[in-house]
C-alpha cells in the first residue's frame, strides 16, 4: 500500500507545514518521521542548549500530531539509510520534507533526494522557513545583496513576502500498521548532570509556547519594541527566536499575526510592514541570504582582508572569564550569565558582549560563535554567524572596524538604574546606580557598604578599555583594505 513519509527536520509544527500539507492532500496514509543523526550537520551538530531544546519540541509535535490522529516515528542513524528503511518497511512511494540551508545539510538533503528519485521514489520540498527563497532574492546586477537596506527594501517589495499560512490539518490519514520507533528518551538529548534548571523555568519549547510568546508580545511589547528592544531589564523583545529556529513558528505566521493585529487598531496601524519588529525579521531573512550565497562564512570571513587580522593566539585564561561571566564589566558579565541561566541572551547584551570579546580582548570572532553556538536555545547557524561577523566587522553590512562598544557608557544607557546587572551579578547588587556601571572606580567607603571587594567577590577589570580600544584601533587600520 502507497504512504507518505513526511520528514520532519526544522519545521516542529503542524500549522503552515507545507510537506505535512501537502502529504494530507496527496490522500495516502501520511508517517511522519524525526530521524536523530547530528553527526550529519558538518561541523555544527546542535549544541547543548539546542539539544535540551529539542527533547520537549519532539514531544510537543508528537503530542500534536497524536491529537489528529497521526503520530510520530523517531528513528536514530544515518538519514538516506534509516528513510529507505522505512520505505521498505511501510510501502511508502513517496518522501516530502521541508527545506534546511545550512551548507552540510544541503549537500547531504541533494544527496538523498537524487538516490531516492533514482529508487523511484517520489521525493519534494517546500520552503517552510522563510518568507523569499534565498536564491530569488538579487540586486538589479544579479548579485546577491551584502547590504541590509536596500535587500530588505527588495523584499517588501515583493507581492509573495506574506503569503497565506497553511492551516493545520484536523486530521491525518494513519497507516494500518506503524513501523517501529525508538522512545524520545533514547535520543538522550537532556543533559545528564541536569544543569538545565534555569532553561525550564524560563521556556516553553513547542508550538503552545511559541503562540504564548507572540500573544505576550503582541499584548505588552510590540508598540514599544523600538525602545524596550534595547532595554535588557525589560521583557520588551519578542522572545520568538527559538521559536522560529526550531520552526514551530513560521514567519508567515508572526507576520499574518502582526497584520491582524494592526487591522485591530483604531484607527488601524498600516505601519506595522515598516515597523522595527518586521526589520528583524527581515535580518533573519537577510541571515540566510547571505548563508546560502556564502557558505563559507561559518567558518572564514566574508571579507578575505579579515583573514590577516592579528587575534590573539593566548586565548585561554580571558576566553575562560568571559565565559564565565567575570571580566570585571557588569554588563558583560552579566549577559554572560543570562546566557548561561537561561540558554538566552538580550540582543543589545550580544553586541555588547561581542564587541568586548573581540576588540577589547582581541580573540579571534569564532571562538564567541562557538561558545553562542553551545549555549544559546537559539542558536540558528545564519543569524549567528551574521551576528558575530556584524560585531567582528569582517562581514556584510558590518559595524565599522572603528565602532568598538564601550562597556560602561553601554550599561549607563541602556540599563540606566543598573536592574539588570543587579539581578545578573547580584554581588553587586547594593552599589549605587552611579557606580554600579564602573565598580572599580567607586569610592572605598561606597564599596565597603555595598559589601563589594574587588578581587574577591568580584573581580577587577581583566583589560583597560581605553588602551584595549587604541590596540584594536591600530591592528583594524594595519589592515589591508581589499
Amino acid at each position: 500500500m502507497s504512504a507518505t513519509l513526511v520528514w520532519f527536520r526544522l519545521d516542529l509544527r503542524w500549522e503552515d507545514q507545507p510537506a505535512l500539507h501537502a502529504a494530507a492532500r496527496r490522500g495516502q496514509p501520511v508517517i511522519p518521521v524525526f530521524i536523530w543523526a547530528p553527526e550529519e550537520e558538518g561541523d555544527w551538530p546542535p549544541g547543548g542548549a539546542s539539544k535540551w531544546w529539542l527533547h520537549p519540541s519532539l514531544r510537543a509535535l508528537e503530542d500534536g500530531l497524536r491529537r489528529r490522529g497521526s503520530g510520530l516515528v523517531i528513528r536514530r542513524g544515518g538519514s538516506l539509510a534509516t528513510l529507505q528503511a522505512l520505505i521498505k518497511e511501510t510501502g511508502a512511494d513517496a518522501v516530502y520534507w521541508n527545506r534546511r540551508y545550512e551548507p552540510a545539510i544541503i549537500k547531504r538533503d541533494k544527496g538523498i533526494k537524487e538516490t531516492l528519485r533514482a529508487q523511484g521514489v517520489e521525493v519534494e520540498s517546500w520552503n517552510a522557513a522563510l518568507l523569499l527563497e534565498p536564491w530569488t532574492v538579487k540586486n538589479r546586477s544579479g548579485q546577491p545583496f551584502q547590504v541590509f537596506t536596500p535587500f530588505w527594501k527588495h523584499c517588501l517589495t515583493q507581492a509573495t513576502l506574506f503569503s497565506e499560512p497553511l492551516p493545520a490539518p484536523e486530521q491525518l490519514p494513519a497507516p494500518k500498521g506503524w513501523p517501529k520507533s525508538v522512545a524520545l528518551e533514547e535520543l538522550e538529548l537532556e543533559p545528564k548532570v541536569d544543569w538545565a534548571g534555569g532553561l525550564r523555568a524560563t521556556w516553553q519549547p513547542g508550538p503552545e509556547g511559541a503562540e504564548r510568546q507572540l500573544e505576550r508580545f503582541l499584548q505588552s511589547a510590540f508598540v514599544r519594541y523600538a525602545e524596550g528592544r534595547n532595554l535588557p531589564a525589560e521583557v520588551g523583545t519578542s522572545r520568538l527566536s527559538p521559536h522560529l529556529h526550531f520552526g514551530e513558528i513560521s514567519p508567515r505566521q508572526i507576520g499574518q499575526r502582526l497584520r491582524r493585529w494592526a487591522e485591530a487598531q483604531r484607527p488601524a496601524d498600516a505601519a506595522w510592514l515598516h515597523s522595527p519588529f518586521m526589520t528583524e525579521l527581515g535580518w533573519r531573512e537577510f541571515a540566510y541570504h547571505l548563508l546560502w550565497h556564502f557558505p563559507h562564512t561559518p567558518e572564514e570571513p566574508l571579507r578575505p582582508n579579515f583573514k590577516k587580522f592579528p587575534w590573539r593566539e593566548d586565548v585561554g585564561e580571558v576566553l575562560r572569564a568571559w565565559q564565565k561571566g567575570r571580566t570585571g564589566y557588569p554588563i558583560v558579565d552579566a549577559g554572560l550569565r543570562e546566557l548561561w541561566a537561561t540558554g538566552w541572551m538580550h540582543n543589545r547584551v550580544r553586541m555588547i558582549v561581542g564587541s568586548f570579546l573581540v576588540k577589547d580582548l582581541l580573540v579571534d570572532w569564532r571562538h564567541g560563535a562557538r561558545w553562542f553556538w553551545d549555549t544559546l536555545v537559539d542558536a540558528d547557524l545564519a543569524s549567528n554567524t551574521l551576528g558575530w561577523q556584524w560585531v567582528a566587522g569582517c562581514g556584510a553590512d558590518a559595524a565599522p572596524y572603528f565602532r568598538v562598544f564601550n562597556p560602561v557608557s553601554q550599561g549607563e544607557k541602556f540599563d540606566a538604574g543598573g536592574a539588570y546587572v543587579r539581578r545578573w551579578v547580584p554581588e553587586l547588587a547594593g552599589l549605587p546606580e552611579t557606580w554600579i556601571h564602573r565598580p572599580w572606580e567607586a569610592p572605598a567607603d561606597v564599596l565597603k557598604q555595598a559589601g563589594v571587594e574587588l578581587g574577591r567577590t568580584y573581580p577587577h577589570p581583566i583589560v583597560n578599555h581605553a588602551i584595549a580600544r587604541e590596540v584594536a584601533l591600530e591592528a583594524f587600520d594595519r589592515l589591508p583594505k581589499r
